[in-house]
């Protein structure tokens, strides 16, 4: 699965040697990976599109620096996340257009719309739904141990879950309509998430979200007490955990 083979690359790396100039394409990937397993974005992007230069036909390098983009800008609630998951969509869809069979491009095509449409207007965020969906469940088609694509398919679905009927019927007026699922959806594809990597925070933490917004205080506690014990993987962990704290602090009084 997709995360056993994270973890054997995370531990391959914390013995891998430091990549200087002129050592080889696979010596300096293994050192953008390593830039990335770090969580030192703009060096793993520097690297990667390095690599790029010589190889701007290699899908795995493309969907890398469009999840090295997505990773960069999610801490950030400004233009600069904007900008950042720009640069991933247009990395992803170069990687999708290679080779569509690759999962992680739809992957990570699905995780930087995600986050442009949180910047955009409201009929471009009903357009976005339909794509986002489509790419997480190309994606969890082709590798169903992909369990970053049910999660972000799953806060797709509790967003969702959280727009009223008389919003859905404006939608459609308006719009053309949103994707049909709510909640019931989003526990599914959470659950899936967290049972392939049980020990990535994102999905926990979502999936105590969802039971907030379902009015589920016991499990939503039980869920983000267990992300408090989790590794910090990529950047946005960190600010992940203190909203965590201030969650349970809450509900603890409430």
């Amino acid at each position: 699965m997709k995360h056993t083979l994270w973890m054997m690359t995370a531990a391959m790396l914390a013995f891998a040697p430091v990549c200087s100039a002129g050592e080889s394409p696979k010596a300096a990937l293994v050192a953008a990976d390593e830039a990335f397993v770090r969580m030192d974005y703009p060096a793993a992007i520097t690297s990667y599109e390095e690599l790029l230069q010589s190889n701007p036909s290699d899908p795995t390098l493309l969907w890398r620096a469009a999840r090295a983009y997505v990773c960069f800008a999610e801490p950030l609630e400004d233009s600069r996340r904007t900008a950042l998951c720009k640069k991933a969509e247009s990395y992803a869809r170069k990687c999708i257009a290679l080779d569509s069979l690759l999962p992680e491009g739809h992957t990570w095509l699905a995780g930087a719309l995600g986050y442009l449409a949180l910047d955009t207007s409201m009929r471009h965020q009903a357009n976005l739904s339909f794509e986002i969906l489509a790419e997480a469940n190309k994606a969890i088609g082709l590798d169903p141990g992909d369990d970053a694509a049910y999660s972000i398919r799953g806060s797709l679905y509790r967003a969702l879950g959280n727009v009223s009927w008389i919003e859905r019927r404006i939608a459609g007026l308006l719009f053309g309509g949103i994707p049909h699922g709510g909640y019931e959806e989003a526990e599914a594809s959470l659950k899936q998430a967290v049972a392939i990597a049980p020990d990535v925070m994102r999905h926990r933490y979502e999936l105590g979200i969802l039971y907030i917004d379902m009015g589920r205080t016991q499990d939503a506690k039980e869920q983000l007490e267990k992300v408090l014990t989790m590794p910090v993987r990529v950047a946005i962990d960190t600010p992940r955990l203190a909203k965590t704290r201030e969650l349970l602090q809450h509900l603890d009084h409430h």
